[in-house]
């Protein structure tokens, strides 16, 4: 029996991202996951060669096989160029983070914890509307930052967090801002 090919992105990031990938990779293989994979670049390494953290070539491979395994990416702090992930989230609509937490040691501090976090990820404080104010020639004396929430945006992951339990089985659903 042929197992069907895969095609997939994938994007080994920054710093320590290459070697959790390779970690990753090595876990797909031994697994014999039949995954092809398209090899693209994005934050630091992006900019460094085609001087923008997420070049079309990687959105677009990305487009083409709608599933992709990224690293960690440089975001550089206090500026500089505006973070991989933030873009990413915002061109493929990634509004959903699913956070789960569960007890899986026995007899420690938290017992039976089973709970998923479903995080809004593209609205609120990861709109990146940023500013500073001088004071005393100190151009970044004061930072603000500005999040906004949209009721579509509310209405959305709230319908995926209740959609969420019920598929999951969940009794409850805390909503929390």
């Amino acid at each position: 029996m042929t197992i069907a090919r895969i095609p997939a992105t994938l994007i080994p990031g920054d710093g320590i991202g290459p070697e959790i990938v390779d970690a990753t990779l090595a876990v797909l293989d031994a697994l014999e996951a039949p995954f092809d994979w398209d090899t693209q670049i994005a934050g630091l390494a992006g900019v460094t060669l085609e001087g923008d953290p997420l070049p079309k070539a990687t959105l677009d491979s990305i487009r083409r096989t709608r599933l992709a395994l990224k690293g960690p990416l440089e975001t550089p702090s206090g500026g500089g160029y505006r973070s991989s992930n933030v873009r990413l989230r915002e061109e493929f609509q990634l509004y959903a983070n699913l956070r789960p937490a569960l007890t899986l040691i026995p007899g420690k501090r938290y017992e039976n914890i089973n709970l998923v976090v479903v995080r809004e990820n593209i609205e609120g404080l990861y709109m990146g509307y940023e500013h500073f104010i001088p004071i005393d020639g100190d151009p970044h004396a004061v930072g603000m930052s500005t999040g906004i929430n949209t009721r579509q945006g509310c209405r959305r992951i709230l319908e995926y967090a209740f959609d969420f339990a019920i598929a999951t089985g969940r009794k409850k659903v805390t909503v929390v801002h």
